[in-house]
């Protein structure tokens, strides 16, 4: 539609350039045809009056017509951004067109069209644009000559006409009136256009206000439905955090209180053959009940292991098993078939725990003389491995030990299988993770 208008006043400048050219040149012409042919004598006594040169009146129009030209260009092309300038230049296309009407004594004037369908495109909302063909049509009807002709005296177009044949006068009048009427329709055609165009642009308005309006409501719904999520997530985040802190202090209090029973009845058992040997393993066992009230307390303060705090995993792990080797008959073996155990903290922290709980099930429940743990890297995955050659089990219970178990190495994308036959056997697979090297 932009394209449409644009191009009606491209064809209205091209009629009106022919119009102003037409009735110039016309009138120089006649004149200079009336002193070639000695008829001035006659011809004055028909006009009220002459132009001063006819010559300069066909080079000023002209002249003044291509600063209109520039000023439509600059206006689209090189200011098309500037409202300022879009401004000013349309005011100077005014003072112009005033100055194109009066240097042709007001013969032609329908160059107001051309210029007020420049200022209608520059108008905001409807009314403007109806007030603004109204003051188009006010200029054309007041500077029409037949009426200023009354009170001034004007060199008129068809005294120039009146000078010729009948039938070269019918030809140059129609010229005239087509070159006018042309015009005139092409104005019609613009305002039409133009108001075709504020109607749509109404209903695109009235359209987007009613799409705004539907986005707000889902908005409010989506915003309603955000909220009573964030609840719910809010609840299962605090009974997910009660799960691992009831699985940290099992897991610790578990193994803590796993490894003293055993090394009690150890004692027991020693007493009195060994007064001195049971001594010393009760020191080992007090050692071992401090360093799990420790871990107790890092994890109801949401910390990680005592041990991994202070030292790496695998340094943590074998001190775990040295431990527990001292205060049990338990023989514990430890290979690590990686080059080193570099994880987060939230694997070493699964890894850890994971052992820890594997080792308390094997003395408690598997009654086991003997565990071996190894961990390797199989398939892109990282793979730990807890044998014992206790008793076993017939059938595969989730407990809460085991249950935290399978929890933890799923937190961090992964598996575990249990395997019971010759003892039991916990084997827990991490992916690895992007960037990360463990051999």
């Amino acid at each position: 539609m932009k394209l449409k208008l644009r191009d009606i006043r491209i064809i209205m400048m091209g009629v009106n350039l022919i119009a102003i050219c037409f009735v110039s040149i016309f009138i120089y012409y006649t004149t200079r045809s009336i002193c070639e042919n000695y008829a001035a004598r006659e011809f004055l006594n028909t006009v009220n009056t002459l132009p001063v040169r006819p010559a300069g009146v066909v080079l000023t129009s002209i002249v003044l017509y291509m600063c209109l030209v520039a000023s439509f260009v600059m206006r689209e092309r090189i200011y098309a951004n500037s409202i300022r300038f879009a401004l000013g230049s349309l005011v100077f296309d005014f003072f112009v067109s005033v100055a194109i009407v009066m240097i042709l004594n007001f013969n032609y004037n329908g160059i107001f069209f051309l210029v007020f369908a420049s200022i209608i495109s520059y108008s905001k909302g409807e009314r403007s644009k109806y007030f603004t063909i109204c003051l188009a049509l006010a200029c054309f009807l007041l500077t029409d000559q037949e009426l200023l002709s009354i009170n001034y005296k004007l060199f008129l177009f068809s005294d120039y006409v009146n000078y010729y044949e009948a039938s070269a006068q019918q030809y140059y009048i129609a010229v005239f009136n087509i070159i006018s009427s042309l015009n005139i329709i092409l104005f019609i055609i613009y305002c039409i256009f133009m108001i075709q165009q504020q109607k749509g642009t109404i209903e695109e308005i009235n359209r987007l206000n009613d799409a705004i309006r539907k986005t707000n409501e889902d908005l409010q719904i989506a915003n309603n439905q955000l909220e009573e999520y964030a609840k719910i997530t809010e609840k299962m985040g605090q009974t997910k955090e009660r799960n691992r802190l009831a699985r940290e202090i099992h897991d610790t209090l578990g193994h803590t209180l796993t490894g003293i029973s055993v090394g009690i009845d150890a004692c027991i058992a020693t007493i009195e053959a060994a007064p001195e040997d049971t001594k010393v393993h009760l020191e080992k066992i007090s050692e071992v009940a401090r360093n799990g009230l420790l871990d107790i307390r890092r994890s109801v303060n949401e910390l990680k292991p005592d041990a991994l705090e202070h030292l790496s995993l695998e340094v943590a792990i074998t001190k775990m098993i040295t431990d527990m080797n001292s205060i049990t008959d338990m023989q514990i073996f430890f290979e690590n078939r990686t080059k080193e155990l570099n994880f987060d903290e939230d694997e070493e922290s699964a890894i850890y725990r994971v052992i820890q709980e594997s080792l308390t099930n094997a003395m408690r429940h598997g009654h086991a003389s003997r565990v071996w743990i190894v961990i390797e890297k199989k398939d892109g995955e990282i793979e730990l491995s807890i044998r014992d050659d206790g008793i076993g089990c017939n059938k595969i219970e989730n407990g809460f030990g085991t249950k935290h178990i399978m929890e933890r190495i799923q937190m961090l994308n992964g598996s575990v299988e249990y395997k019971s036959g010759d003892g039991f056997t916990v084997i827990a697979k991490i992916p690895v993770r992007w960037g990360k090297e463990y051999d």
